[in-house]
């Protein structure tokens, strides 16, 4: 393990322990701790990090140098899709996702992401991975993508990356951070797979090195995008959201179930259910349904029912 990473880790010992922070700055939760700053001495580096925390450069820096950079081949739909002149409408409505999200963040706090739908094969594995992509194209940002469809990772496929090592390999403690992480070679979009089979997903999701990791990485990168499984059949998604900061629903339009929609949609009500995505809107329809309206904080209802 580096310097660097054991005195990061050493300042967020002290400060659960409750020590006075030395510094503080804008968006970092409370302050610095003299650890910390000692790193920051030590290597002779002035970091400015991640949405102002000023740890968060020292870390990436180490994961940029260690963390694998295979040869992508991005799935053809999502490259279209982001292709606006391709894409069209479509492209633009990811956008204005994208937008909203960060429109939400200036009201309260949102970077760990769920993103999970009612059942399988709804579109929820590609919609991450597309909005992984467009955040990642906005000078600047770096996007995380974290894989813990453990019983079905699919991820990977839409990258044409290596599945493992990848994040069983972390849960089982055989892998560091740095070890499971993937880059793009021309891009700060970064990625998690879901790593080796495992036969026990929901013990290792609920072992606490989930929450671990998440909390490592989250100064280094504006969004961190959970792609998890179904809500409906498998209770994973639940305690997921419990280390996540908000949750998108994805639901298929006119392929779930409504009575389905509304039982995912209870089961999230609790675990800061942000909106619903409408996917797979056939090109007649108006694509200005494609993304609903977020849902109110109060009373958790959206624009219109699912298909």
């Amino acid at each position: 393990m580096s310097r660097i990473h054991e005195a990061l880790r050493r300042a967020e010992q002290e400060q659960a322990q409750g020590h006075a922070p030395e510094e503080s700055s804008p968006g970092a939760a409370g302050g610095v701790s003299p650890s910390l700053v000692a790193a920051r001495e030590s290597a002779g580096t002035s970091v400015r990090g991640t949405l102002g925390d000023p740890g968060a450069a020292l870390l990436y820096e180490e994961l940029s140098a260690r963390c694998a950079r295979p040869t992508w081949t991005v799935e053809p739909k999502i490259a279209q899709l982001l292709n606006s002149a391709e894409g069209g409408v479509g492209s633009e409505e990811l956008r204005t996702l994208r937008s909203r999200l960060y429109q939400i963040r200036d009201r309260q706090p949102l970077k760990k992401i769920l993103i999970t739908s009612a059942l399988p094969e709804e579109g929820k594995t590609f919609l991450t991975a597309a909005l992984g992509h467009m955040i990642a194209r906005q000078h600047g940002r770096r996007s995380l993508i974290i894989d813990t469809d453990l019983r079905h990772s699919q991820m990977h496929r839409l990258f044409g990356a290596p599945v493992s090592p990848g994040l069983t390999d972390f849960l089982r403690g055989d892998a560091d951070e740095y070890s499971i992480l993937q880059r793009g070679s021309a891009s700060e979009l970064f990625l998690i797979p879901g790593g080796k089979p495992a036969s026990n997903p929901s013990e290792l999701l609920a072992n606490g090195r989930m929450k671990l990791l998440l909390d490592r990485l989250a100064p280094i990168f504006d969004w961190i995008l959970v792609d998890s499984p179904p809500v409906v059949p498998i209770h994973d998604a639940s305690v997921l959201a419990d280390f996540c900061d908000g949750v998108l629903l994805v639901i298929g339009a006119g392929t779930t179930p409504f009575d389905m929609a509304q039982k995912a949609r209870a089961e999230l009500k609790e675990k800061g259910l942000l909106g619903v995505v409408l996917n797979r809107v056939a090109a007649s329809e108006n694509y200005h349904q494609y993304y609903y309206n977020y849902y109110g904080q109060k009373n958790g209802t959206g624009s219109k029912k699912p298909h």
